[in-house]
């Protein structure tokens, strides 16, 4: 069977067993450097509020969330793309849409 990627899908290396993370979405099991990671932040305050009170110099809080992703889920909501061999190959970033 070929292999489709020289590492396996993972960040691991030679660090032997990595930890699960459980999928944010659809709720699998995950070893946690094969995982999507997707950090937000957020605010509880709506935008348009936010920008007025942003003019007149308030700072407002915002909050982080992390979520973590199995493959299946990032490819579904655009996290990552399903690429070509030869563009596998390539380490460079790709712009994201919006």
């Amino acid at each position: 069977m070929p292999k489709k990627r020289k590492s396996g899908g993972r960040s691991k290396g030679g660090s032997g067993r990595s930890g699960k993370v459980q999928c944010s979405f659809c709720g699998a099991q995950v070893p946690r450097d094969k995982a999507k990671r997707v950090t937000r932040y957020t605010s509880l305050v709506d935008r348009r509020v936010l920008k007025e009170l942003q003019a007149q110099g308030a700072s407002v809080a915002r909050y982080q969330t992390t979520k973590y992703l199995c493959i299946s889920c990032a490819v579904k909501r655009h996290v990552v793309n399903v690429r070509s061999k030869d563009d596998r190959k390539t380490r460079e970033r790709r712009r994201r849409r919006n």
